[in-house]
């Protein structure tokens, strides 16, 4: 029904950058919420960051002033702009949409980001 899919993910060093793009597609009119989560071996999954259809966004604090969540209505896409990267931002990455029409949180498969020291 919906088919969300991310790339972008890679090894980095310490203060590198990466771009993670996620698109949509499937049987919806519109996308509300958009954003990304990581998750790291043996831990919950945590919010990175949202943004709003509108272009309003929310940040984790521990990314805050360092990633730029972004998102292309026309595209069905939302983007996560990583700068000065940390060992500790190393996660599997999960973008998900929330397709107004269908109702629900629709995840991708993750992409792996690592960040060595």
């Amino acid at each position: 029904q919906v088919q969300v899919v991310e790339s972008g993910g890679g090894l980095v060093q310490a203060g590198g950058s990466l771009r993670l793009s996620c698109a949509a597609s499937g049987n919806f009119l519109r996308i509300n919420d958009m954003g990304w989560y990581r998750q790291c071996p043996g831990e919950q999954r945590e919010l990175v960051a949202t943004v709003t259809r509108g272009g309003a966004t929310n940040y984790a604090d521990s990314v805050n002033g360092r990633f730029t969540i972004s998102r292309d209505n026309t595209k069905n896409a939302v983007y996560l702009q990583m700068n000065n990267l940390k060992p500790e931002d190393t996660a599997v990455y999960y973008c998900y949409v929330e397709p107004g029409s269908l109702g629900g949180r629709y995840w991708g498969q993750g992409t792996q980001v690592t960040v060595s020291s």
